[in-house]
């Protein structure tokens, strides 16, 4: 694969403590192999992506690279949808949960560089979700209400940076107590749920922090959305469920629900927690998601 002559890094600088270290150690690796090294767009609190990719598209890139946390991705992947330009993954965020779907490198940066300038182009799917009467919006990995929104809203930002995913853990042993919601979940094969659940989450892609596989049939590239409901009421049935993600689905619980479709709508009774690829949306009352199949152009490994 040909190395592009002009590409592009979008970075959220708050992601980093010493971002002339990063971008120093970006350019050396690039003048090293002899690649052009890339131009710069830094995000900012008002826009944190999405511009800086159409401005680095105007300016002739031929990849971009995002280079922050999850939200940074998704920002970026607004920017480039319906480009045809590909899209290169450095990890920058505690999650990298596109990064680690497509089993890219999400601790070694030189190691992702080289996948993002060398590496084959494949397309991936993408969601898009409408939240109540909000315009739609794209997501890489997944969308949810419930106990996965909870866990991301309670995030302690501080010890995020000190123990990385582990504050999510924290964050999730408050929110595993939490009273649930009655949900009705209907597909576009007219599959029709009505139920008191604890998160209903609609995936692109299965692997979560800390390489949990929530939805291990999942496939980036399947033209499908999976939809997991999960609606445990006791500690013993969290447990179960606990057990049936660790041992891959070979033992679990019956409330624990997987469905499979092109479309998905879930409607609350009152407002509940809502996330988009791991960011907290607020409170939302509906949703409806649809898969864009192979939306995306991605630089993935040779290997």
């Amino acid at each position: 694969m040909a190395v592009p002559q002009r590409w592009a890094v979008v970075v959220n600088p708050t992601k980093f403590d010493d971002l002339p270290a990063v971008r120093t150690r970006i350019e050396r690796a690039c003048r090293q192999r002899a690649w052009p090294v890339p131009a710069w767009y830094e995000t900012t609190a008002t826009d944190p992506g999405r511009g800086q990719a159409e401005q680095a598209l105007a300016d002739g890139a031929e990849l971009v690279c995002p280079l922050g946390g999850d939200g940074t991705v998704r920002a970026v992947v607004t920017g480039l949808l319906g480009s045809d330009i590909p899209m290169g993954l450095l990890p920058g965020g505690t999650g990298n949960l596109l990064a680690r779907n497509l089993k890219l490198p999400t601790v070694d940066l030189e190691a992702a560089l080289v996948v993002a300038l060398t590496g084959r182009t494949a397309l991936i799917d993408l969601g898009e979700v409408t939240w109540d009467d909000d315009p739609p919006e794209v997501f890489c990995v997944m969308a949810g209400m419930g106990l996965d929104a909870d866990i991301m809203a309670g995030v302690d930002e501080s010890l995020k940076r000190k123990v990385g995913w582990w504050a999510y853990v924290v964050s999730g042993v408050t929110a595993l107590f939490r009273l649930g919601f009655a949900v009705r979940v209907r597909t576009a094969s007219d599959r029709l749920m009505r139920q008191h659940a604890r998160m209903v989450l609609v995936g692109n892609c299965g692997e979560l922090t800390g390489g949990v596989q929530l939805i291990p049939e999942a496939q980036v590239d399947d033209g499908i959305l999976d939809v997991v409901l999960a609606s445990p009421r006791s500690l013993s049935a969290w447990l179960a469920v606990g057990l049936h993600l660790v041992t891959g689905r070979r033992r679990g619980h019956t409330s624990l629900v997987h469905l499979q479709d092109a479309q998905v709508t879930a409607s609350t009774r009152e407002p509940v927690a809502a996330q988009l690829d791991g960011d907290a949306v607020g409170l939302r009352r509906n949703m409806a998601c649809r898969v864009l199949p192979k939306a995306l152009p991605v630089r993935l490994s040779d290997i």
